[in-house]
């Protein structure tokens, strides 16, 4: 029986745990958080930090795994690059590779080094250096950790006096301490989160979506809904496509899923924000199975124990799909009673919905993914109708707290 290793317990994880089994594959998951829900799906769990490298070797060693995957995990993805080539097993990408990827600045540093358009950015660990730099930056900017994900400790800071707090909370974000700032981009027309897949280094599925923000969430940079197709224009999806299968090649990457961010500025140029070898959160690689009949996770699983892949092809959309982060309104708290949704959606659009409270829990404001009180899967027949639906959550959707 081959042996899977997955780093990290969320709830996102559970397909790929379900899947491993349809396939006869044991499944060790592993983190320091032993109340994470999927350690109850796993064949067994062990209780190791996913960060802490060569725990995590000593871990996959001991148990003669056959492959290893961060699917949906950010701070595993390096560890589990590390153990792939300690041991010689699949993965999309090199240990250097992985770490230039993983790294905001260092990302950042190897396109504009290797003449891609890439935002004005600097990479810090002192606190105290970017107020040496002020006029380096063209404000507002943004700052962020260089190594978090579901857009933690990021903020949008307008002029120079409001920075300080930014960075503190950049820092509390971040698993090494690194912090980057670069130039905020407005975008022309919206932020992409997509999860496409390679081939031995030929993009083969390749997807974009329009991420949308709840400007008026205790976050406003954190994802609430993403819409597929995209309404990006076909010439920057091209270009953009061209340009992320360059990067495969320069980087050396191969077969497995990626999850890409890009957008296009009203500057026209289209950017390449990041690329992680991983699933996405949110559940993306889910959704654009049911829109585009790809069968994304069941790939990724086969790939990392070494199973031949089944057909991996480019597809059209099926319909008009939106996944729809639920979450707290605006600062709302509480404690967790039910959920209402109209039965004319439910009926009509709603296709999968996931809950990831019950009755009783706490909820907090949406500060980041990590927040998020569940997901839901709409179709529909066109963008309009579309639009038109999930422009207006409070008619159809009520969160009811105690």
């Amino acid at each position: 029986m081959k042996k899977l290793l997955l780093l990290g317990g969320s709830r996102y994880i559970l397909p790929v745990i379900k899947k491993a089994h349809e396939l006869g594959i044991y499944v060790i998951t592993c983190d320091y958080l032993p109340n994470n829900i999927a350690h109850k799906y796993s064949d067994r769990y062990c209780n190791v930090s996913i960060i802490e490298k060569d725990a995590v070797l000593k871990v996959a060693q001991e148990n003669k795994i056959d492959g290893v995957m961060s699917f949906a995990c950010d701070p595993g993805v390096v560890t589990a690059s590390y153990v792939a080539e300690k041991m010689n097993l699949p993965f999309q990408a090199s240990y250097e590779s992985t770490q230039i990827l993983q790294d905001k600045g260092c990302f950042r540093k190897y396109l504009e080094d290797n003449g891609f358009n890439v935002p004005h950015s600097k990479r810090y660990l002192d606190k105290e250096a970017p107020f040496d730099d002020v006029d380096y930056f063209n404000w507002p900017v943004i700052v962020k950790p260089v190594d978090s994900a579901g857009s933690k400790g990021v903020n949008r800071v307008e002029e120079p006096g409001e920075l300080s707090k930014a960075v503190d909370e950049a820092i509390k974000s971040s698993i090494n301490g690194a912090f980057i700032i670069e130039d905020f981009i407005t975008f022309d027309g919206y932020h992409s989160s997509a999860d496409p897949f390679v081939v031995d280094g030929m993009i083969k599925f390749m997807t974009y979506s329009d991420q949308l923000f709840d400007t008026e969430a205790a976050n406003p940079y954190t994802p609430t809904k993403i819409i597929w197709p995209s309404s990006m224009k076909k010439c920057h999806q091209d270009y953009l496509t061209s340009e992320i299968q360059r990067l495969v090649d320069l980087l050396g990457l191969t077969t497995g899923i990626y999850n890409i961010e890009t957008c296009v500025g009203i500057d026209g140029k289209p950017y390449i924000m990041e690329v992680s070898p991983r699933g996405g959160g949110c559940k993306i690689a889910e959704i654009q199975e049911l829109a585009f009949g790809v069968n994304l996770i069941e790939n990724e699983v086969r790939k990392s124990v070494g199973l031949p892949l089944l057909d991996v092809k480019q597809s059209e959309c099926n319909g008009h799909w939106c996944e729809m982060v639920i979450h707290a309104e605006h600062n709302q708290s509480g404690i967790f009673d039910k959920i209402y949704i109209d039965d004319k959606i439910k009926n009509n659009h709603l296709k999968v919905l996931d809950l990831c409270v019950s009755k009783g829990s706490k909820v907090m404001p949406f500060t980041g993914a990590n927040m998020s009180l569940g997901d839901m899967f709409l179709r529909f027949d066109s963008r309009e109708e579309l639009d038109s639906i999930t422009d207006k959550t409070n008619k159809w959707l009520k969160i009811e707290l105690l």
